[in-house]
């Protein structure tokens, strides 16, 4: 088995989590109360849910927490899209982002398809 720390899928979700983090702790309280607190803590999930689902015992609880980091990337994509439209943060900024998101979408797909089958390779 890949330790957890060297699953692609799991670096590049720790990478959006802190890009989340940069930008959205910058903001004024308003908006950090308001998106900013559910734009990191949806960012920060899915690297959370990734590891808990590693830990777990068995690969069908393993699963399950990673369809929980596919929600809350998509969540992730939602917050980061109202941060774009409420000019929180620029196109760089919400492109770079979002391209993390869709390489940790397919990543994550992937990694989800492999576990419990002998023989695949983890993302």
């Amino acid at each position: 088995m890949i330790p957890l720390e060297d699953l692609h899928v799991y670096k590049i979700a720790l990478e959006i989590g802190e890009q989340v983090y940069e930008i959205s702790s910058k903001w004024d309280i308003f908006n950090k109360k308001n998106l900013g607190d559910q734009y990191l803590r949806a960012a920060d999930s899915i690297a959370l849910n990734i590891s808990e689902g590693y830990g777990r015992y068995h690969y069908k609880e393993n699963k399950n927490f990673c369809w929980y980091a596919r929600g809350s990337l998509f969540e992730t994509k939602t917050a980061n899209q109202k941060a774009f439209n409420r000019k929180l943060i620029n196109e760089k900024e919400y492109e770079t982002i979002l391209n993390k998101l869709k390489e940790c979408h397919l990543l994550l797909n992937s990694y989800i398809k492999s576990i419990g089958n002998p023989g695949k390779n983890a993302q």
